[in-house]
């Protein structure tokens, strides 16, 4: 699993009894705790070896560099979660069809990482969540699923973000727990796509 933040959807996978084998992040972060916490091997990959956030960041040597951690280890899916790293083709390469993440809007609408306040600016009267396929594309991959979050008149960006994430932490280990039975019996994360679940 990659993470950067405080790791409540790890909480909640783990809570689920979804296995997890490794946690790793570009930064240190709280999820990182979590994971040893719970007995889980955890990889910091700190983005700072690799040129930090400036403009010289060598996206593609840590990309590469992290799809090598996680072979030489044995992940065969990654499950994305908040992970603030956009990585490069290489990365998609070395498991083609086998990351996933957790997107706080109803892809394909506001897609990016500012998307909650791109839903308040736009005044959508509905947000939500979506778990799909990542791709090389930005938030365009295959949906695997999606939950609806309504927009209250008094809802601001921080308001919003935090119902979404509720959902987030009871969608996402219902996802993960399909797609492992799904490939456990051979077939594709995309074999579970399609469902729009209401909140």
């Amino acid at each position: 699993m990659l993470v950067s933040g405080s790791g409540t959807i790890l909480e909640a996978i783990l809570g689920a009894g979804i296995e997890v084998t490794l946690v790793a992040s570009d930064r240190p972060c709280r999820g990182l705790d979590v994971a040893r916490d719970a007995g889980v091997e955890a990889l910091l990959l700190d983005r700072g070896a690799f040129g930090g956030f400036s403009a010289s960041f060598d996206r593609e040597s840590y990309s590469a560099t992290l799809a090598k951690e996680l072979r030489a280890r044995n992940v065969d899916l990654v499950a994305m979660a908040g992970f603030g790293t956009v990585v490069t083709a290489s990365f998609h390469d070395a498991f083609p069809g086998r990351i996933l993440n957790t997107h706080p809007s109803l892809l394909p609408q506001f897609k990016g990482w500012h998307a909650v306040g791109a839903a308040i600016a736009a005044g959508a009267k509905e947000s939500g969540c979506t778990v799909h396929v990542a791709t090389e594309e930005l938030d365009a991959g295959p949906i695997l699923a999606q939950r609806r979050v309504a927009v209250l008149d008094d809802d601001d960006e921080n308001s919003l973000h935090e119902r979404i994430k509720i959902v987030e932490r009871s969608l996402y280990p219902l996802v993960l727990g399909r797609v492992m039975a799904s490939l456990s019996e051979g077939s594709e994360p995309v074999s579970v796509a399609g469902t729009l679940e209401e909140s």
